[in-house]
């Protein structure tokens, strides 16, 4: 991913409380498309201008040409508080995060996250790079917003369980059980997302717990119970893999090698 630095210019006289307003917008509008990463982007005041730094998917990210209709309304908002639309410098490559994905057509795609990656939700089947929200048709509403609703959700009970002091089951089932509404909304997703990229795209289901090691390789599918098991591991996390319900899941961590 890439670094960029941001600026609103004033153009004329304004309030901070309306400049903040108006730029906040743009980025929420930016992070629901999926051109900028992270939650909190912290904006200085010098000399009349606003700016701000940014992770994005790709150098040209923030390029007109990807942006929704969502950001278009925003942009176009600045000039009724005084400011000029963004002017966007790349800084550089970020040596701290993924890469994105560079395929021309994935022959699968992955709803995949944990609590330490702000990267995309949506991966690659075959080489597990994050694909650039932007890329993909919007699922809702004009832009990605449901995908980065469900990616939180996801990272937030991931990091419940793993601090294991409070609502750590809670957070468990509804990461690895079919009957969580976190896995249902993530299927429906999965299901929107195949049905506007063509692409067959799977859902991850978390697995922690169990008997043994052999116990664990014998499982079924939970949702169909059919024989889900690869013959090998892919991307060294998914070992059960099934096409009929498009899930990936993995063995249980604690008998993984």
């Amino acid at each position: 991913m890439y670094l960029s630095l941001v600026e609103f210019e004033c153009y004329a006289d304004t309030t901070i409380s309306q400049a903040e307003k108006a730029i906040n917008q743009v980025l929420d509008c930016w992070r629901y498309n999926g051109q900028i990463i992270g939650r909190e982007f912290p904006v200085v005041l010098k000399e009349a201008t606003f700016a701000t730094r940014v992770v994005c998917p790709e150098a040209d990210s923030l390029l007109e040409r990807y942006q929704s209709s969502q950001v278009k309304r925003a942009k176009l908002a600045l000039s009724d508080v005084g400011l000029l639309s963004p002017k966007v410098k790349s800084l550089g490559r970020d040596i701290n995060s993924d890469d994105s994905d560079q395929c021309e057509s994935s022959s699968w795609l992955v709803l995949y996250t944990n609590y330490l990656q702000s990267c995309s939700p949506v991966r690659c089947g075959d080489h597990f790079t994050p694909v650039p929200l932007y890329h993909l048709p919007a699922i809702a509403n004009g832009d990605q917003k449901q995908l980065i609703k469900w990616q939180e959700d996801w990272s937030a009970c991931d990091q419940l369980q793993m601090n294991g002091s409070i609502l750590e089951y809670s957070a468990l089932q509804e990461m690895s059980n079919i009957t969580s509404r976190l896995y249902q909304r993530g299927s429906d997703l999965c299901k929107r997302l195949e049905y506007l990229t063509k692409v067959p795209s799977y859902l991850y289901l978390y697995r922690v717990g169990g008997e043994s090691l052999a116990t664990e390789k014998a499982r079924c599918c939970p949702k169909c119970n059919q024989v889900w098991l690869l013959q090998e591991t892919e991307h060294e996390i998914f070992d059960f893999k099934c096409d009929t319900c498009r899930l990936v899941s993995n063995i249980s961590w604690d008998f993984k090698r």
